[in-house]
């Protein structure tokens, strides 16, 4: 037996882990009743039997991996340190590092569509979801507070409504990608599609909040 089986064998938590990551990629890829645990399994470089045995079964392992992927984006998004930054500069940096988040990280929102499809069936099962992302709401609220206090802001925003708009592009751009550009940027690269929409997010963003000059 080699070595790294061996260590294989003895690192449980890097099983789970291998198993988590390939639930994801196949999830992703089949959605939620496509996926199979067999292909899971050979995506970890391990059994049927050890995926049932961390993971009970196919339902508990995807609630376990929509909750490790919205665990992610919100750990991003607070290792910004934006409450160091001027609440515009804040914004911009919060807006830009999410459509790049969500622009790099596509298997995640494959997740979040496949979700959708089945009307919010599993995501409802987790409190632990709603728990993590109250931070993102938080980090959005500080910002927006400052921004109103030294008056650049407008008063009255609704901060689920600002995390709307900031979304919105960005998930467009990763769910629509194929589509749209065959069908109305056909000339463009992948290159300008990027700069283009990650721009829009941001000024989207801004006229929404700021007071007018």
């Amino acid at each position: 037996m080699s070595d790294t089986t061996t260590k294989r064998k003895n690192d449980p938590e890097g099983l789970k882990k291998r198993i988590l990551a390939g639930a994801l990629k196949t999830f992703a890829e089949f959605g939620m009743q496509g996926a199979r645990l067999e292909q899971i399994a050979e995506h970890a470089q391990t059994t049927k039997r050890m995926v049932v045995y961390h993971f009970v079964n196919k339902e508990k392992l995807y609630i376990e991996v929509l909750e490790q992927v919205y665990q992610a984006i919100r750990e991003h998004e607070t290792g910004l340190n934006l409450a160091q930054m001027e609440p515009e500069q804040a914004m911009i940096k919060l807006v830009e590092a999410s459509f790049d988040y969500h622009a790099t990280h596509q298997d995640f929102m494959r997740l979040v569509c496949t979700e959708n499809l089945l009307r919010g069936r599993y995501i409802v099962q987790s409190e632990r979801i709603k728990a993590l992302n109250k931070s993102t709401l938080d980090l959005l609220d500080d910002i927006l507070t400052r921004g109103q206090q030294q008056g650049i802001f407008i008063d009255g925003l609704n901060t689920v409504d600002v995390h709307r708009l900031l979304s919105s592009i960005c998930v467009h751009h990763v769910a629509n990608r194929y589509t749209f550009h065959f069908l109305f940027t056909p000339e463009d690269t992948e290159e300008d599609s990027i700069r283009r929409n990650r721009q829009l997010a941001v000024t989207a963003t801004l006229r929404y909040i700021c007071k007018a000059p």
